[in-house]
């Protein structure tokens, strides 16, 4: 009993695709990132947040969910408890204490190669209220005076008051 053309080539093709199929033994970084003033439905879609772990040269970036949830792939083969996260950036300006921008990344208990953050990622949307400083915020100095030093010079050399030509010096001599 011949077996038909069509099981044979299905036979295999479905070996082929089994044979390719390698047990993957992933490590997952899920977290989520808090906002201090956000409204109920804010969006945190775009937000940037970076994984490095000790050993490791490659740096693990994750863009946030509108939720403000991530997954980032961590890297196999090492030990993951010298990781950590590190809150970028988004689309809009964020503001945040150096303590809430960085987090250790740590195993979940229950889960196998799952991981999560042991303190979480949180900004504020405006300048916190509670800073004097404005410089924290990200505040410039206003910008300086304009006025051009003006020298004396007699009337009778019949020149043209100095602030017209001090801060320029010609060039002379290069062709």
């Amino acid at each position: 009993m011949a077996l038909p053309l069509g099981m044979i080539s299905a036979l295999v093709v479905f070996l082929v695709a089994l044979t390719r199929v390698q047990l993957s033994n992933c490590q997952h970084l899920n977290a989520k990132i808090s906002c201090f003033d956000c409204p109920h439905n804010y969006d945190f879609s775009g937000i940037q947040v970076a994984v490095k772990c000790e050993k490791v040269k490659k740096l693990a970036t994750a863009t946030t969910e509108e939720n403000g949830s991530f997954k980032v792939q961590l890297p196999s083969g090492i030990s993951n408890t010298n990781c950590l996260a590190k809150l970028l950036g988004g689309p809009n300006q964020l503001y945040s204490k150096k303590k809430n921008l960085v987090s250790k990344v740590v195993k979940v208990g229950h889960q196998p190669n799952t991981y999560t953050l042991s303190t979480p990622l949180a900004f504020s949307t405006s300048c916190p209220s509670a800073s004097i400083d404005a410089k924290s915020c990200g505040a410039q100095k206003g910008i300086g005076s304009s006025k051009t030093v003006d020298l004396p010079l007699p009337p009778e050399w019949g020149l043209a008051p100095s602030s017209y030509y001090v801060p320029f010096f010609p060039i002379i001599g290069i062709p």
